[in-house]
């Protein structure tokens, strides 16, 4: 794909009348980007980071930065960048003294410290998630109505399904349905496939299922079977020759790398298990790969190293007239210059806590108060064991299977649902694996040559991480607020997370650790799982402790609904209190149930697509009547 140079100046952008200006060039501005320039509307997208990385070289860099960095966290193949800072897990530390932790991005309130983390780079957060796409379930769409939990969507999954299936295409999702078909009501339409064959399983995700399937469990006093199945993903597998009736008759063609000078950039996944947080040839799907379609139109523009600071509204309409951006020099340099951009209509798509933070920023805290409320997250409890033989870990990508049955059930009434990640590349997110493994080899075995890489061996390829993601519902209490007290080297507020994980989670990962157990002897595996009371992440719940990461699949804090007083957003994601402006993304989730949020964020964002054309529409005929009179 060789897309035209729309990576613009500021004398260009700032001269130019724009029909849309969206924040943010993740996947839900790429998306809407992409689909707005069909029908040749003028698009400004506004990023915060740096905007070389469209080129071969450039993704070559972020290679070369994770491949040399001490810490392989989810940014470490981006520079840090005091003008645009992102959260790194990293700089969490435990919370003392009750105080906020501020040496991180994020000022943490407590009372639970989490490590989650997302990108202010060109393709946002998908430049380093890890790429399961599972949708959310039927039963999660009004899951008040049906469990007495949570909140209950402005809208019904059946709604949703078209959209979804852009998504799926869009990001040439691969899997098998047969493996999701495990939900109570119809998820799919009848004879639907993915646009590319389901990745296949690891060895160690076999070695898993020889043992664990047909496993029976008491949750809340239903039984349930356990089976390993794969996940969806987003990343190049084998085109599906079933999806050619979804497709106009035509086989799905994979999108390779943005720049494609060699050949072997951006093909078929080879199994690389440091595909999170980068995938070294771009097989993965990333948001640049929408974003290249969408400069490639000559409609879209993106203006980077700029900032949205804050979001103007004119007292008489309480339309956004304008956003007021930062623009700096470079990643080293504290210069920047205040400029402000006008549009007809405006999308924030930077993320759950950015859309939130620019808004609070903005004294914006919208009609129903719940601007930066509600925010969600997946807390992940680990586990891990050493297998009793090899099992191959480390081969395959990072995730490619788990155990979905305990995602829905009439259980939900009682504790939080729950979705369980074999992850192939053993303990590294649990114990920092394989380096903590050769330090004690080396210093406390004293083993070197031969005898080092036998043991290592030993060690690495039998070990299992199961890595549980937990359901969190929404609760006005956990937050997203500002101070003028904590800002940025360009003096924007940081984000100030408050969060507390409620008891309803609890008892899921309370339940998820014993089911944990459960495996473990049906795998004859020896647990190692050990949670340190001076873990940042460490909670106590009923006499026992666990240590709790972030599942950076953030949400609600722009929460959608039925009207302005319980709501942000409406179920286009359309505000309800400046009719020009469109917060999308994750943020307008009401719930999260047990799915990774990308997928569902995408058929969101193509969902909005059709609202935000009707507006540009009558924006327009509008504007011929005036001009006529």
């Amino acid at each position: 794909m060789r897309h035209k140079n729309r990576i613009v100046d500021h004398k260009t952008a700032f001269a130019k009348n724009y029909d849309v200006v969206i924040v943010g060039s993740g996947i839900s501005g790429s998306i809407i980007a992409k689909e707005l320039s069909k029908k040749g509307y003028d698009i400004l997208i506004l990023e915060a980071g740096p905007g070389k990385d469209l080129t071969l070289s450039g993704y070559e860099k972020y290679l070369n930065n994770f491949y040399s960095a001490v810490s392989k966290d989810n940014n470490a193949p981006y520079k840090r960048n005091p003008n645009a800072p992102m959260p790194r897990s990293v700089d969490v530390k435990k919370l003392e003294s009750g105080k906020p932790n501020t040496d991180s991005y994020l000022v943490q309130n407590g009372p639970f410290i989490s490590d989650f983390t997302y990108s202010r780079v060109v393709g946002g957060t998908t430049m380093h998630f890890e790429s399961k796409t599972p949708r959310m379930l039927p039963e999660d769409f009004n899951i008040l109505t049906r469990y007495g939990r949570g909140l209950d969507w402005p809208l019904k999954y059946e709604e949703l399904m078209p959209y979804y299936r852009k998504a799926e295409f869009e990001m040439g999702v691969s899997g098998d349905v047969s493996s999701q078909t495990f939900s109570n009501e119809k998820a799919y339409e009848d004879g639907y496939v993915f646009p590319m064959q389901e990745m296949p399983p690891s060895y160690l995700d076999q070695c898993v299922a020889k043992k664990v399937n047909g496993t029976k469990i008491n949750i809340a006093g239903e039984i349930r079977s356990l089976k390993i199945r794969t996940f969806p993903q987003g990343r190049n597998g084998i085109p599906n020759e079933d999806y050619k009736k979804f497709n106009n008759g035509e086989l799905f063609r994979p999108v390779g790398a943005v720049s494609q000078h060699q050949a072997e950039e951006g093909e078929r996944c080879q199994g690389n298990n440091n595909c999170t947080p980068i995938c070294p040839v771009q097989a993965k799907y990333d948001a640049r790969k929408t974003l290249a379609q969408a400069l490639e139109s000559g409609c879209v523009d993106i203006l980077t190293r700029t900032v949205a600071s804050r979001v103007v509204i004119d007292p008489v309409t309480q339309k956004v007239s304008a956003i007021v951006c930062k623009s700096y020099k470079d990643l080293d340099s504290k210069e920047y210059t205040s400029e402000t951009i006008t549009a007809k209509l405006f999308v924030l798509a930077a993320n759950a806590v950015e859309n939130a933070r620019l808004m609070l920023a903005s004294g914006l805290n919208s009609s129903s108060d719940l601007m930066g409320r509600n925010l969600m997250d997946h807390p992940y409890l680990l586990t891990w064991g050493l297998l009793p033989e090899i099992a191959g870990t480390t081969r395959g990508t990072i995730c490619t299977s788990g155990i979905s049955d305990i995602r829905n059930g009439d259980f939900r009434t009682e504790q939080a649902a729950f979705a369980v990640d074999i992850h192939n590349d053993g303990w590294g997110w649990a114990t920092g694996s394989p380096t903590t493994n050769l330090e004690d080899i080396v210093d406390n075995k004293n083993k070197f040559g031969k005898d080092l890489r036998n043991e290592l061996v030993h060690q690495i390829s039998k070990q299992l991480l199961l890595a549980n993601m937990v359901e969190m519902m929404p609760d006005p209490c956990n937050r997203i607020t500002v101070n003028p007290k904590y800002v940025d080297q360009l003096g924007n507020p940081r984000p100030i997370v408050t969060m507390q994980i409620p008891e309803y989670t609890m008892k899921g990962i309370a339940y998820a650790r014993q089911m944990s157990r459960q495996i473990f002897q049906r795998l004859g595996a020896e647990d190692y799982s050990v949670y340190g009371t001076d873990d940042y992440g460490y909670v106590k719940y009923k006499g026992e402790g666990y240590a709790i990461r972030g599942g950076n699949h953030l949400a609600g804090t722009h929460i959608m609904g039925t009207d302005a007083t319980n709501s942000v957003v409406d179920a286009k994601q359309k505000s309800w209190d400046h009719s020009n402006l469109y917060l999308v993304g994750a943020g307008s989730m009401p719930t999260i149930g047990t799915s990774n949020t990308t997928l569902t964020l995408a058929a969101l964002c193509f969902k909005s697509v059709d609202a935000i054309l009707e507006d540009l529409k009558h924006l327009h005929s509008s504007k011929q009547i005036s001009n006529q009179l």
